[in-house]
This record gives C-alpha cells, sequence and structure tokens, in this order.
C-alpha cells in the first residue's frame, strides 16, 4: 500500500554564473590586475607585483568554490509515517535520516533575521534544512513544513 505524500520537496541553492561567464569575470580582473602590476613596476613598486596576480588567483579558487557548492543538493519527503532527510554533498555523497515526525516541530522563529534557521527538531536533537537559502525561501519551507506537519498528523489513524 502506498503511503500518502504530504511533502516532496528538492532544495538547491540559487544556480552560480555559467562557466563562460566565470570565465569573463576572471579574465577582466586578470587584465585589470596585469595592467595594475605593469603600472606599479613602471613607478618602481615592483614588490607589489606578485599580488596582482594573487588577487586573480585567489577570485578563481572562490569562484570554483562556490560553483562547486552549488552542487549540494537536500531532499525532504514526509508521509504520516516518517520524514525522510537525503543530504547529496558537493561530491555526491549522499546521507540519509528518517525522523518520525509526530514529535516534530519546525523551529524558524525570526524570519526577518538574517541567518535565521529552519530547524526541525525531535527532544533535544536538531536538524537544519535549506542552510543555504535565501530569508524568504527559508520562511516559505518553514511554512511549508509546518502545514504538511499539521495534515500528516491529521491523516493519523485514531484509537
Amino acid at each position: 500500500m502506498a503511503r500518502k505524500v504530504f511533502l516532496e520537496a528538492l532544495i538547491e541553492p540559487n544556480p552560480p554564473l555559467k562557466p563562460r561567464a566565470v570565465a569573463l569575470v576572471i579574465g577582466f580582473a586578470a587584465v585589470v590586475s596585469f595592467a595594475a602590476g605593469v603600472m606599479f613596476a613602471l613607478h618602481g613598486a615592483w614588490p607589489v607585483t606578485p599580488f596582482f596576480g594573487l588577487d586573480v588567483a585567489l577570485l578563481a579558487w572562490a569562484m570554483r568554490v562556490s560553483v562547486r557548492a552549488s552542487r549540494r543538493r537536500e531532499y525532504l519527503r514526509l508521509t504520516a509515517d516518517a520524514l525522510l532527510i537525503e543530504r547529496i554533498s558537493a561530491t555526491g555523497h549522499v546521507r540519509r535520516e528518517e525522523i518520525n515526525p509526530y514529535w516534530l516541530r519546525v523551529e524558524h522563529d525570526d524570519p526577518e533575521l538574517l541567518g535565521a534557521e529552519v530547524a526541525l527538531v525531535v527532544h533535544k536533537r536538531r536538524w537544519v534544512v535549506g542552510s543555504f537559502l535565501g530569508a524568504e525561501e527559508r520562511a516559505r519551507l518553514a511554512e511549508a513544513l509546518r502545514q504538511a506537519l499539521r495534515d500528516a498528523r491529521q491523516a493519523l489513524p485514531t484509537e
């Protein structure tokens, strides 16, 4: 017998720049840094010039980390029996957790606060979901989770 699904959500970060746009940004920064480095070298401040290459290397590294981090995913599936949280890391490693939703509550106290987490709490255990979402997206996720939990609890058979 198939269980009724009250919530099914794939949560993913906003997409980064396309590879061509990343190359353009890094290329522009490289040209500007090269020109500034040449200008400093011509004015006798040649020891400064390696730092202009370092800033481009750091920018390229940061862009690569950002693109890699955007591959993370979280999958939530709520039935009356269980909440499945499946976290897929940037490297593809999958971690699954099943939680009994009966005592589960959603904590998202101040949606206007920058960085306010959406946490699923059972007794003293706590799971943060959607940490890479924006404030409005987290508020919508928290409300959708609360509504789905209400619906799932109402669907439980009463004795």
